[in-house]
């Protein structure tokens, strides 16, 4: 019998070691930090072998593969370690994806920012057309989890995926890949390399046939450089901001301008979206491109796009991105803890009228603030950092405007009650990890939406 050790004992490990048990494959499971109630329950009802606390490299190391999850970098010893004894390390995306039907489909969907809003978007829009499809990857139940406890044929599955997911699948294939953007996140985990970061991000087209398809954001820099530097034989489906760029392009695409969406077929059809401002619940332009790329993918699959657009219409923003959360004395409080990185900020910024109060920090990742400078210079009057180590935050900004430290959600809340006037917006687009503070970023978000609705009383 095989044996697989799974690293990491979160929703994607034990899923992962759920999907091998029932394989016939020997499981182990090891985590370096304490593993959760409800994950030792189901691995001891599933008679898996486990550690906690700790690694043990002989009942490791003798694995003829190894599953890892997406949150254990490179550097950590117990990779190194079987590196050197050159054990296949995997992604439980890639182990997953060896066991679905040959009929069921994956649409993969990947980027800096929007990744989940696109992601729930693309699933509703199939869910309304019934088709039988479910959703999982870096959301919600682990793509592992349900091919293991599928109970009939799935259609598709829609899977968001992180580029820590990315980096370990090698033979898996999209049958459908998007490819939002690509803006600077996790650089400490790419030698601080924007062009590593990027090939990452480049890993979900990897396999693809010319029968599959390929959405992406065309005047994205990085994507248009990578693109001019592949072979690719896919069907392309990008999407614009910018109409002139459109005008030399021949086959699918959608473009966004002056509050109108045009989509057109590869066989010269054109569809139409008028005030888009006022007949989507989404409001920006970063969210009108999450439109275009799921309606593009219904084009691709031959899904009824009159329908797939009454989804988009009647979509709500998504919990922890832009979500507003209260008014308290005059002051508008919005939540968009699910902004960890930089470009994320300036979309949130970009999305907001008026004056703003703006909460950074958490875990830095080597983050580059000059790229929301002219954002803050127009809206930000104050800035409170909300970390354990807020030196880059002062870094960038003490020359510009007021920066406050504080140290908890609660200290936060007080700070900016004290410091917001009425009109104003206090804004939680944080542009770092939340794992100084806060167990993930919707316990920011919670802690955010709570202390806010506390001192409003209801």
């Amino acid at each position: 019998m095989s044996k697989i050790v799974v690293l990491g004992a979160g929703e994607s490990g034990v899923g992962a070691a759920l999907l091998a048990k029932k394989k016939g494959f020997e499981v182990f499971v090891s985590d370096f930090s304490a593993i959760k109630d409800n994950f030792v329950s189901e691995l001891k009802s599933l008679d898996i072998d486990f550690e906690q606390g700790g690694h043990t490299l002989e009942k490791i190391l003798d694995a003829q593969e190894i599953i890892k999850s997406p949150g254990i970098p490179e550097k950590a010893p117990v990779i190194k370690a079987a590196r050197e004894k050159n054990i296949p390390i995997i992604s439980e995306i890639e182990f997953a994806g060896r066991y679905l039907d040959k009929n069921t489909k994956t649409i993969c969907v990947t980027g800096s920012n929007g990744k989940t809003t696109t992601t729930e978007l693309i699933y509703k829009m199939l869910k309304d057309a019934k088709v039988n499809v479910e959703m999982g990857g870096n959301i919600g139940m682990s793509f592992a989890r349900q091919v293991a406890l599928a109970k009939e044929k799935i259609d598709y599955y829609v899977l968001e995926l992180s580029s820590f997911q990315l980096d370990d699948m090698y033979d898996f294939r999209a049958d459908v890949a998007v490819l939002l953007n690509i803006t600077p996140d996790h650089l400490d985990r790419y030698d601080g390399k924007m062009e590593n970061y990027a090939a990452s991000k480049f890993r979900i087209i990897q396999n693809q046939t010319d029968e599959d398809g390929f959405v992406y954001f065309a005047e994205d820099e990085l994507i248009a450089k990578e693109i001019m530097n592949r072979g690719l034989n896919q069907k392309l489906y990008p999407f614009y901001i910018t109409e002139q760029n459109t005008q030399l392009r021949k086959g699918s695409y959608a473009y966004f301008d002056e509050d109108t969406i045009d989509m057109r077929t590869s066989d010269g059809e054109f569809s139409i979206i008028t005030n888009v401002s006022e007949r989507f619940k989404l409001k920006g332009v970063h969210n009108y491109c999450n439109v275009m790329s799921a309606l593009l993918v219904m084009q691709h699959l031959g899904i009824d796009i009159t329908g797939a657009l009454l989804t988009a219409e009647n979509f709500s923003p998504i919990e922890h991105r832009i979500e507003p959360s209260g008014v308290l004395n005059g002051v508008n409080y919005i939540n968009d803890s699910k902004g960890t990185n930089v470009d994320a900020v300036k979309c949130a910024l970009q999305s907001v009228s008026g004056k703003v109060v703006l909460i950074l920090g958490g875990v830095d990742k080597g983050n580059d603030y000059s790229m929301i400078y002219p954002q803050v210079d127009e809206k930000v009057v104050k800035i409170v950092a909300m970390g354990v180590d807020n030196t880059p935050i002062h870094k960038a900004f003490d020359q510009k405007l007021p920066v406050y430290d504080v140290r908890s959600m609660k200290e936060c809340i007080d700070k900016c009650v004290e410091i917001a006037e009425p009109g104003q917006t206090v804004l939680l687009s944080p542009a770092c990890a939340s794992f100084d503070l806060f167990t993930c970023y919707e316990d920011r978000g919670e802690q955010f939406k709570a202390e806010v609705k506390r001192r409003i009383g209801n």
